[in-house]
């Protein structure tokens, strides 16, 4: 909301959400017990929004405005798919925020209706914005570090001992559409570490393997040049931290890409420190290591190793890169605009956000099962299990379908 207002072409025409202080943009009003759960992930709600935006409780009424041209979905993962789809059937241009969707085959219908309804759609993975970015895709696939044989990336947050708490069901805060929240997925009681953000760490709803790692699957899928993993295998579990999660506090998942690379995520939840000796992500080449992040980056020449003599001709190179004062999340907002105008391809459009996304589902599938994966990534086939195919979706709750 806040990078949307920024941009002096965008109007602020209405707001929808299932929370009614939330969707006033009241902090006074966020019941207490939410604002001690969830602290400072409660936002200020400070902006300052023009007059005469409109507020609605359901998404399916903002949908019907016929002077409504995008929108901008940043709902909990579950909420996705079918929001996407519903919007670009009513003809509005959508920003998505990532992950896609929960399941593969929520993600591949979302691109299917962005392209029959012809909609300009932007997933929310704003380093494909990043200049940065883009100049180390066309470096490493031209062969500055050799060839790539092992990419690497963590999520590293010690949430030991208490975790996101453990909490009992109550009725949902005055003001809160619990039903809608919930949405497509099964009918339960509330409870305080369930929504409005601790969701992340329960299945029905999303994943921390598809909240973080969607980032570097993203960006090392781009750098690499690669769609989509051939096998794969996921470990982990509830191994320290004692809370209500149905998620693993850690795991780790590797992935064998069709060119030859191992591309493997760590999510450690119960201990601290970093992984890797730079940046957020790290590519290992045959003639060097590259070290990345969003506005940075390092490239280590390898030693030669048993047997070899010769040294690696690389050199130790680094960059700093500025980009003014616009965060990646805004430029990525002001490529999508430029989009909604010019009805070109945005930098992260639906495709390319599903095959990123994919490879988180496809994680939390082998996690799920603890089989190892063979994958057909043009059928989006699991081909070596075939009755795991039926986790590639979920049954709907009445009356929502995915269409």
């Amino acid at each position: 909301l806040q990078g949307f207002l920024k941009q002096a072409d965008a109007e602020v025409v209405a707001l929808c959400d299932v929370y009614e202080p939330y969707l006033q943009r009241d902090y006074s009003k966020v019941d207490a017990g939410l604002r001690k759960a969830l602290g400072g992930r409660v936002p200020p709600m400070d902006e300052k929004l023009p007059d005469g935006v409109r507020r609605y409780r359901d998404f399916r009424r903002l949908l019907e405005q016929k002077d409504i041209d995008a929108v901008v979905i940043a709902t909990p993962d579950h909420w996705h798919a079918l929001q996407t789809v519903m919007a670009c059937q009513a003809e509005k241009d959508v920003y998505v925020e990532k992950p896609l969707s929960v399941t593969i085959r929520e993600g591949r219908r979302m691109v299917e209706a962005a392209d029959t309804y012809k909609r300009v759609v932007q997933v929310g993975l704003h380093r494909r914005s990043s200049p940065l970015y883009a100049k180390l895709a066309e470096a490493v696939q031209g062969g500055k570090i050799g060839k790539v044989t092992v990419a690497r990336a963590y999520r590293i947050s010690n949430m030991f001992p208490d975790g996101i708490g453990k909490s009992q069901p109550s009725p949902p805060p005055e003001g809160m559409d619990w039903d809608m929240w919930l949405g497509p997925r099964p009918k339960r009681p509330y409870q305080d570490n369930i929504a409005l953000y601790k969701f992340r760490w329960w299945t029905q709803y999303s994943s921390q393997m598809a909240n973080w790692g969607i980032h570097y699957f993203d960006a090392i899928r781009w750098l690499l040049n690669e769609t989509a993993p051939v096998s794969l295998s996921a470990f982990g579990g509830r191994y320290a931290v004692e809370d209500d999660r149905t998620v693993p506090d850690t795991a780790e998942a590797v992935f064998e890409l069709p060119s030859g690379v191992l591309l493997n995520f760590g999510q450690y939840e119960a201990n601290g420190g970093e992984a890797l000796a730079a940046g957020e992500i790290e590519l290992r080449g045959v003639r060097g290591n590259l070290y990345a992040n969003e506005s940075s980056y390092e490239i280590q020449p390898s030693r030669p190793g048993q047997f070899q003599s010769s040294a690696s001709p690389l050199k130790p190179e680094s960059e700093d890169a500025q980009t003014g004062n616009q965060s990646l999340t805004e430029m990525h907002i002001r490529n999508f605009l430029d989009c909604v105008k010019s009805r070109k391809r945005c930098h992260c459009d639906m495709e390319t956000g599903h095959r990123s996304t994919t490879f988180a589902l496809l994680a939390n599938i082998s996690l799920a099962t603890g089989t190892r994966l063979h994958w057909d990534s043009n059928a989006e086939k699991i081909t070596n299990h075939p009755e795991i195919n039926e986790m590639l979706h979920y049954a709907y709750r009445s009356p929502w379908k995915l269409e």
